[in-house]
């Protein structure tokens, strides 16, 4: 059973930066797809980063290339978006989210990710 586990939420100012940090447990996921995704209140879920636990390849937002950094530990089974640089528009609950994939594929569709966390709100003050 995969368990994932986000924390790092908070509350931050305009500017500010805060970590999250994604607990993955009940697999070995080498072959995973990790991705982060938001929601906004009223708004549909969007990702915001994914990447390839194997190989390390990332995929980033448009919103939030720059930014946004997304990492993984290997010996932690645990992965990060390092969120810099904080708009008010990043307000959110922010999911971590994994899929088994076949070798270097990385996966963007929400649709395709099997396991999810809870979620780990975000809030940026202007």
């Amino acid at each position: 059973q995969v368990q994932l586990v986000e924390s790092g939420g908070g509350l931050v100012q305009a500017g500010g930066s805060l970590r999250l940090s994604c607990a993955a447990s009940g697999r070995t996921f080498s072959s995973y797809s990790m991705g982060w995704f938001r929601q906004a209140p009223g708004k549909e879920r969007e990702i915001v980063a994914a990447i390839n636990w194997s190989v390390g390849s990332t995929y980033y937002a448009d919103a939030v290339k720059g930014r946004f950094t997304i990492s993984r530990d290997n010996a932690k089974n645990t992965v990060y978006l390092q969120m810099n640089s904080l708009k008010p528009e990043d307000t959110a609950v922010y999911y971590c989210a994994a899929v088994r994939v076949l070798q270097d594929r990385l996966v963007t569709k929400e649709r395709l990710y099997d396991y999810w966390g809870q979620g780990t709100q975000v809030t940026v003050s202007s």
